[in-house]
């Protein structure tokens, strides 16, 4: 039993994983994280860093996986999501304009679409 987040430096990013680690707690359930900026290496990220010393010690967080650059985002996270069994898939989501309020947002439209679990998605604005 999974919690995905799909995290990237940005607020949004930032508050898909702090609602995700919310998630992890009241589940009871493994914090998985994908990272969707391709790295060199796998360094973590200082923020990310910083979000995972966060973590209350009660959530086990699974080894921290990126995205390889020549994969498409949304086809990142379904995978992965299919690769964890994720319970949960978070995403962050910026403001759009009122013609990207409905078209969603391709990456958000095709995860909601094709994601084997329930995707919630965070504003930027989640604290």
């Amino acid at each position: 039993m999974t919690v995905l987040v799909a995290y990237n430096e940005s607020p949004q990013g930032e508050a898909a994983m702090r609602a995700a680690v919310a998630e992890a707690v009241r589940r009871s359930q493994e914090l998985a994280v994908l990272v969707l900026t391709p790295q060199a290496d796998t360094k973590v990220p200082a923020s990310l860093a910083h979000l995972l010393d966060t973590v209350p010690g009660t959530v086990s967080v699974a080894p921290i996986v990126f995205r390889a650059e020549q994969a498409d985002v949304a086809d990142a996270i379904v995978d992965q999501a299919e690769a964890v069994s994720a319970d949960l898939v978070v995403i962050g989501s910026r403001k759009h304009s009122t013609v990207g309020t409905f078209l969603v947002g391709s990456t958000t439209q095709q995860v909601l679409l094709d994601s084997p679990a329930p995707v919630l998605v965070v504003k930027a604005s989640y604290a």
